[in-house]
């Protein structure tokens, strides 16, 4: 689990010194507390402000999970999931996931925008709570959980010391500084001074108080100042008040004052950015530039303007800009956002807009997949996270026009790459079901959705429905001639035969499907994973020559097209092979990139099979206390993984050896004590200490004595007590990419 995930700050914290007080003495004595206030009152800036102040106490532990993007109520287990970094791979709900992994942990989880789903949002908090007894939920909505221990924490608008003090520091980052107060006498040091005509202190006051000390709205009025006098707005937002009071007359005051303050910016808009505004509301989330030049370019709004609109509305405060591992991407806020939708309703436009939205997502996906087989391939991996809430509301589209079924499948299918490249084995297992669960009429698209989903469930060790899928796959691409779609789903079942320790089987199969791919001209990271599946069978079976041969072939391959995923598990194989020639370092070397490439990827299983190899490599050069460190270390990721090493004799075979050899060296206790200390460690913290674990010198160390390889070859014996030999570069079964 990444330590913490919350937001750096992008600029001053101002006032709240009081609440940020109280909030934070409420978290000592609450295990759920749940801060509620009107739209724009700043409820999440003071969350996330007493959670990073809260992170030393929970040892950084602190996950943020922001709920507002989403749809449908079933993702909500699904967006934790992902905001504590974890990764799915059991066929579990991600319910247990949740509670398994919380039960012994200190932790402060942050759920932000829960309101619209707070009827599945409250009986996971409450089971979470119940079962997890280190845990406290800090929850940020407009209404209350209403969950038993609940402690509400209602904020109020600003008073007005730290309104004026707001607006008066956001109207400097804008370039208009106001005066705060009256000056001083003449000869007398002033209180405050008018640094500019218009922007008086008793007028910016004047403004805070109609403004109802709403950080929201005073934020968009500092976005104003450069270009409208303090006056000329209190005017402007007299006759907005008028408006409002005759349209809402049942509105409560400070919802009024909002949709006040937000109105009177959407007044003071160009006509082209309120356009933009409107169309901006069908995205959840993060989105970039070109996704807003394509969603919301027309006649109306060339392309080529789009730019300079996005610069207008983020100059207003209306649009936020962050940086993502992807790029720079932008937002509107929650609030904003609901305002534009109800412009883009009141246009008639909603339902081509959203259309538009999915046919970008769609694109976005169909890219990723294909540039997923290139030097891009990490690019494409950030780009699908960033993509996320936006891919989830292109997949509801989808599932909600019984005319779209089929690009549900297709969507669903595609993204196979981020469901199990990326670690969300369980989300994509969700999506797929569902598109499943329709006719569509298009067979191509529902017979890639099956095979998707038959690797999906291989992963999760779910072997009847991973049967179930790819035999339909099978057959009904048989049926259809469609010969890609039934090599892929021979491949998959050649993969379950893999992870059951059926052998030859496993070879069979993915030989036969490798045949396929060869005459249809398919070539891909599925392809090569194939290639290594192969090799792993190979090597179980004895002929770790024959796999060595493979897995240099494919890291080639992969070194020619840049591709990572694929690499790192041929370089697991070949790793382990300098292991069974006595050449630490080069394995060392090997697997320190194999550690590198799977953390990079969130490749959870690919990651712990090259610790396990690396601990069995550290016990060989002689430290043994870190091999055991390491094999510790494992044990909470394969919880994470699921079924530990698949439950497969021939992949336990590296760390059952590594446990006998530590164990001989440190004794039962002393190895207990250092697995314990594994057990404890961060994910980063694992990966930081795998890439910087100390070589032996040449030559080993007194654990380098002749001992049984995991791998049957001339050179090698079985590990006594095992019925194969064992250490294998999969997990996944393999494929990376499409």
């Amino acid at each position: 689990m990444r330590r913490s995930n919350l937001p750096a700050e992008l600029n001053r914290f101002v006032g709240r010194a009081a609440e940020q007080a109280a909030l934070t003495a409420l978290l000592e004595t609450s295990r759920l507390v749940t801060v509620v206030g009107v739209g724009g009152v700043g409820k999440t800036r003071l969350a996330l402000r007493a959670a990073a102040a809260a992170q030393k106490r929970y040892g950084e532990e602190v996950g943020l999970a922001e709920l507002a993007p989403l749809r449908d109520p079933d993702l909500v287990a699904y967006a934790l999931v992902e905001a504590l970094g974890l990764t799915d791979h059991t066929p579990r709900a991600p319910r247990e996931v949740l509670v398994e992994h919380l039960a012994e942990r200190r932790m402060l989880l942050v759920l932000d925008g829960f309101e619209h789903l707070v009827e599945s949002c409250a009986p996971l908090v409450r089971e979470l709570l119940a079962r997890a007894p280190g845990l406290t939920v800090l929850a940020v909505g407009r209404r209350p959980l209403r969950v038993a221990g609940e402690a509400v924490f209602p904020l109020a608008p600003m008073d007005e010391t730290d309104a004026v003090a707001l607006l008066a520091e956001r109207a400097a980052e804008a370039g208009a500084p106001v005066a705060t107060a009256v000056p001083g006498p003449p000869g007398l040091p002033g209180t405050g001074t008018s640094l500019a005509p218009g922007h008086g202190a008793e007028a910016v006051r004047e403004l805070c108080r109609r403004l109802d000390g709403i950080p929201l709205a005073l934020e968009l009025a500092a976005g104003r100042l450069p270009l409208l006098p303090v006056e000329q707005m209190l005017l402007r937002l007299d006759d907005r008040f008028r408006l409002l009071t005759d349209g809402e007359r049942g509105a409560l005051p400070r919802h009024q004052t909002l949709r006040t303050a937000i109105g009177w910016s959407h007044e003071l808009c160009t006509p082209e950015e309120r356009l933009l505004w409107a169309r901006l509301s069908v995205f959840a989330g993060p989105f970039d530039l070109e996704a807003v030049e394509y969603v919301c370019g027309s006649r109306e709004l060339p392309p080529e303007r789009i730019l300079d609109h996005l610069g207008g509305l983020l100059a207003q405060s209306l649009v936020s800009r962050e940086d993502t591992p992807a790029g720079p991407a932008y937002r509107l806020l929650d609030t904003v956002a609901a305002y534009g939708a109800e412009w883009l309703a009141a246009l008639g436009d909603t339902d081509r807009m959203r259309r538009r939205h999915r046919d970008w997502y769609m694109g976005l996906a169909t890219w990723c997949e294909l540039e997923w087989f290139s030097p891009r391939q990490a690019e494409v991996a950030a780009r699908t996270d960033a993509a996320l809430p936006n891919l989830r509301a292109a997949l509801d589209l989808c599932l909600e026009l019984p005319e779209d079924a089929h690009l549900a499948q297709h969507l669903a299918g595609t993204l196979w790459f981020a469901w199990v490249g990326c670690g969300r084995l369980s989300e994509g297992r969700h999506w797929l079901e569902r598109a499943l669960a329709l006719e569509s009429g298009h067979e191509e698209a529902r017979l890639k959705a099956l095979w998707v989903l038959g690797y999906v469930a291989v992963l999760q060790g779910d072997g009847t429905a991973a049967v179930a899928a790819l035999h339909e796959c099978g057959e009904r691409a048989r049926s259809s001639r469609n010969a890609l779609a039934e090599a892929y789903a021979t491949h998959r079942m050649g993969c379950l035969a893999l992870l059951s320790d059926d052998l030859p089987r496993a070879e069979s199969l993915i030989e036969r499907a490798l045949g396929s791919y060869r005459e249809l001209g398919e070539l891909n990271s599925n392809v090569l994973m194939g290639q290594v599946e192969v090799a792993m069978a190979r090597a179980f079976r004895g002929d770790l020559e024959g796999a060595v041969a493979i897995c240099r072939e494919v890291r080639e391959v992969c070194e020619e097209r840049g591709e990572l995923w694929t690499r790192a598990y041929a370089l697991y194989v070949l790793a382990f092979s300098a292991w069974t020639r006595d050449a630490y370092g080069e394995a060392r070397e090997l697997l320190t990139e194999c550690v590198s490439i799977n953390h990079t990827f969130r490749d959870l299983v690919g990651l712990v099979l090259a610790i396990e190899l690396l601990a069995l490599v550290t016990v060989s050069e002689g430290d043994a206390a870190e091999a055991a460190v390491l094999q510790g270390a494992a044990v909470p990721v394969w919880d994470t993984v699921g079924i530990r090493l698949f439950g497969s004799e021939a992949f336990d075979g590296p760390r059952a050896l590594c446990r006998q050899r530590a164990e001989e060296v440190l004794g039962a206790e002393a190895f207990d004590v250092a697995v314990q200390e594994g057990r404890r460690l961060s994910l980063d913290a694992v990966v930081e200490r795998a890439l910087a674990a100390r070589r032996a010198p040449a030559g080993g160390g007194p654990a380098e004595a002749a001992a049984p390889r995991p791998f049957r070859t001339a050179r090698s014996a079985r590990v006594p007590g095992t019925r194969k030999p064992a250490g294998s570069p999969t997990g996944k079964g393999g494929e990376a990419a499409g």
